[in-house]
């Protein structure tokens, strides 16, 4: 019989959204809760999302906005891309589960939020909302009301990856997410949130999960959970040896989740008979390449155009992030294509590249040229030489862009032709021509933002077995568990969404099982 250090009634491993909202929830539903996070910041891979968004359609902060959306038609667009890759009860768990968990949150004067417009990522697809009407935000939350937290919550990007400050005004996007949860909680005195204190394996007695070994100033710390445990501790993208062992594109190096998230969440589970689903799969982006050799998730183009290693255009541009980073991986993987690609640019908005959301900010330009990542030429063909593209090839592709961007129509790629593609060129197609010299040319690679596949769950977030059947006193959430989504991105929040709401489930779940 394992020795117990401590006792309570849900164990939940990590503080992102899912973590965080289901140590929420416990404690307002009344049971005593034990959060453990990993490293010495709250947040996970949510603190690091400039939006904090979440996918819930028809929720409080829609309908206050005036949304005419419907559940049905929301159903009838994810149905649409998801398709049948995941079981359709999980994908209508997910779609109908949002708006409740918002009326629920809401309820406390801590946790307030709005609608930001961010049109689907399908917008060809049946139902597909092409105005936004999805998509809710965090509210920003002054760091004056809870400067405890300002050091506590993890990220923005630029602090962990440039030494910035974290900014002593707001917390804004993911962090507001994480922040105003904190507050939320810290009113509950049988809530107790740990640090530094990464979970080691599960404890299991007969066939049921009864708590969890965690590693504590260098002890092991056993802590049992009388109602269940919660795995929300992210994905496993941090662990290059996981990512080749499932046949995850790209490297560690590159993903925009935190270097802790190395997947001991997901083997424990393993370890005590979790089924899997979904290994394979990231949520991908293209990847700007910085001086310090990392390729960081970067979307909002206002120019320019992406050109593989014969100097032709092969994708479109604008085109939703993850199903832009799957085009560019389906090329590497057939070897059409091959890193780095090359955005090639004009000078009309100077020689820094036309990103205007980067994460991480780009630094001193001589730092990009000195790397070998920026290229400058007085002719297309002195950019080609120096970025090693055929320059015959580069300059028939820009004189081929530059005359359907005249015509204001991409016949080759359809960039444009979305509503995605043009939420970042007021609405107008994103073509903007390449005539004004000198040129230029930045480095790209492959981004992610963190794994998807995981631990196959339940509509009530219990982890299943081989056979298919729930483990007793064991759930997951987030990235840690094999998403609903499957092989897609249907709209931004989807992540945080699924990790917010799964952990609010599983809770439920538990509450229930009294």
């Amino acid at each position: 019989m394992t020795q117990w250090n401590e006792e309570c009634d849900v164990l939940v491993v990590g503080s992102g959204g899912g973590g965080v909202t289901g140590a929420y929830t416990a404690a307002r539903e009344g049971l005593s809760v034990i959060l453990v996070e990993a490293t010495d910041k709250f947040g996970g891979t949510t603190a690091y999302s400039g939006g904090g968004g979440v996918w819930f359609p028809c929720n409080p902060a829609l309908q206050r906005a005036g949304t005419d959306d419907t559940i049905e038609d929301a159903l009838e667009y994810y149905h649409s891309v998801v398709g049948d890759r995941t079981p359709r009860e999980l994908q209508d768990a997910y779609v109908r589960g949002g708006a409740p968990l918002i009326e629920y949150l809401e309820q406390d004067e801590n946790l307030k939020f709005e609608m930001l417009p961010w049109p689907d990522y399908f917008g060809k697809a049946p139902k597909a909302r092409l105005d936004g009407q999805r998509h809710t935000m965090p509210s920003v939350l002054p760091v004056s009301e809870a400067p405890e937290l300002r050091e506590v919550v993890r990220g923005p990007l630029d602090a962990d990856r440039l030494g910035t400050p974290a900014p002593d005004d707001y917390f804004i996007g993911g962090r507001a997410l994480i922040a105003r949860f904190l507050k939320a909680i810290e009113k509950y005195p049988d809530a107790t949130l740990q640090r530094s204190s990464p979970l080691v394996e599960l404890v299991v007695e007969g066939d049921a999960v009864v708590g969890g070994i965690v590693e504590r100033d260098g002890e092991r710390v056993a802590i049992r959970a009388r109602k269940g445990v919660l795995l929300a501790a992210g994905g496993f993208e941090g662990n290059d040896e996981l990512r080749q062992k499932y046949g995850v594109p790209g490297v560690a190096r590159d993903t925009m989740g935190p270097s802790a998230n190395l997947g001991k969440a997901h083997q424990a589970g393993i370890a005590v008979g979790a089924d899997t689903d979904l290994m394979e799969q990231a949520w991908w982006s293209p990847g700007m390449t910085h001086p310090d050799g990392r390729s960081a998730f970067a979307l909002w183009f206002t120019a320019g155009i992406f050109v593989n290693q014969d100097g032709k255009r092969f994708v479109n541009e604008s085109a939703p992030y993850d199903r832009l980073g799957r085009d560019i991986i389906a090329q590497l993987e057939d070897g059409s294509a091959t890193l780095p690609y090359w955005m090639v640019y004009d000078h009309k908005e100077g020689e820094r590249p036309p990103v205007n959301a980067t994460n991480v900010s780009m630094v001193e330009t001589e730092k990009y040229v000195e790397a070998g990542l920026w290229h400058t030429g007085d002719t297309l063909e002195e950019l080609a030489a120096k970025i090693g593209v055929p320059a015959e090839n580069l300059v028939a592709t820009v004189a081929r862009f530059n005359e359907m961007a005249g015509k204001g129509v991409d016949e080759d790629f359809g960039r444009g032709d979305e509503a995605y593609d043009r939420a970042f060129s007021n609405g107008e197609p994103p073509l903007v021509t390449i005539d004004q010299g000198p040129y230029h040319a930045a480095a790209f690679g492959i981004s992610d933002l963190g794994t998807k596949g995981g631990l196959r769950t339940d509509t009530a977030a219990r982890v299943l077995d081989k056979s298919g059947n729930p483990i007793p006193g064991l759930y997951a959430a987030g990235n840690t568990m094999a998403a609903p989504s499957g092989t897609v991105y249907p709209g931004g929040g989807n992540p945080i969404g699924t990790s917010m709401l799964f952990g609010h489930l599983a809770v439920k779940d538990m509450v229930g099982g009294k």
